[in-house]
């Protein structure tokens, strides 16, 4: 499954805060932005929420931007 995520990070605590108009998925992150902890935060807390291993979830694009395309296999 592909998807479309924005994230925000630095927030209080990790959640999905809904989708946007355009279906994208808004998830906020409590890590910050720095050397990937958001990125790595962000792919842990999807795998949670999708019930997938860690290693099933990709950035395919967007590493350094708040708006990603993120690849969840096994799901």
């Amino acid at each position: 499954m592909d998807l479309r995520v924005k994230v925000i990070p630095k927030s209080s605590k990790n959640e999905v805060a809904g989708y946007m108009a355009d279906g994208t998925l808004k998830v906020k992150i409590a890590a910050a932005p720095e050397k990937g902890k958001a990125n790595a935060a962000l792919c842990k807390f999807l795998a949670q929420h999708f019930g997938v291993p860690a290693r099933n979830v990709e950035i395919l694009s967007g590493e350094t931007s708040q708006h990603k395309h993120i690849r969840i296999a096994g799901k």
